[in-house]
């Protein structure tokens, strides 16, 4: 049997534990120099022409469209199972991260630094939770872009195809979560603690792309 899904398994926890501990430091308030100094760096050195860009990104990473480009996915894979575990565990993701804007109490940036334009009116544009710990943009981009990489690199795809795809989903990645702190929408650490969430998540649901964890060989072994 492969070792693949061990190894899957490992990260999964790897970044969940450091999710952990990293909320942790958070909520002690470890990081708020850091915060502050990451965001006015950002918005002092990049030009106000990515206002629209970025803004544009917020409206990528959205709950609604995360989860449509999610189902589709696994529906062209014909994965079932895995689609199903994905779709829980996208949930999940939603749960842990409510229970942090509600006991980790890390407010967001002020509303001076907010740069986010409205190229599309959607009425969560305009919803500001209390606290903004941790960012679920960066958590559902990153968990999609988890499951995603892990499909190319398992896929039968040439080297040079899988580098060209992965490349584009680290680009597309590394925008999203320069985009949040740069709008002002969220701090750093609200960007590095719903990454390591959303890895945790995606690379557990990632474990059932594997062949032995389809639909047809658990039916299988269960006759």
């Amino acid at each position: 049997m492969s070792k693949r899904p061990t190894v899957l398994f490992f990260l999964s926890v790897v970044f969940f534990v450091a999710f952990v501990f990293f909320s942790y430091l958070v909520h002690e308030d470890v990081f708020t120099q850091f915060d502050f100094n990451t965001t006015v760096r950002l918005q002092d050195n990049l030009p106000r022409r990515f206002d629209p860009l970025f803004s544009w990104f917020s409206i990528f990473g959205n709950f609604e469209l995360l989860l449509g480009v999610l189902i589709i996915i696994f529906v062209l894979m014909r994965k079932f199972l895995a689609g199903v575990i994905a779709f829980v565990m996208f949930g999940f993701f939603h749960i842990v991260e409510l229970y942090g804007k509600f006991y980790v109490e890390h407010p967001p940036p002020p509303e001076f630094m907010l740069r986010t334009e409205h190229p599309i009116d959607f009425p969560q544009f305009y919803v500001r939770s209390e606290f903004s710990y941790p960012s679920g943009h960066s958590g559902r981009t990153v968990f999609l872009a988890s499951v995603l990489i892990v499909t190319i690199l398992t896929s039968r795809l040439s080297n040079p195809i899988k580098t060209i795809l992965v490349g584009g989903i680290s680009v597309f990645v590394f925008v999203m979560l320069l985009s949040r702190p740069y709008l002002g929408e969220h701090w750093a650490t609200d960007v590095i603690g719903g990454s390591l969430l959303g890895a945790s998540f995606g690379v557990f649901s990632s474990i059932f792309l594997t062949k032995q964890y389809s639909l047809r060989n658990i039916l299988q072994f269960l006759r």
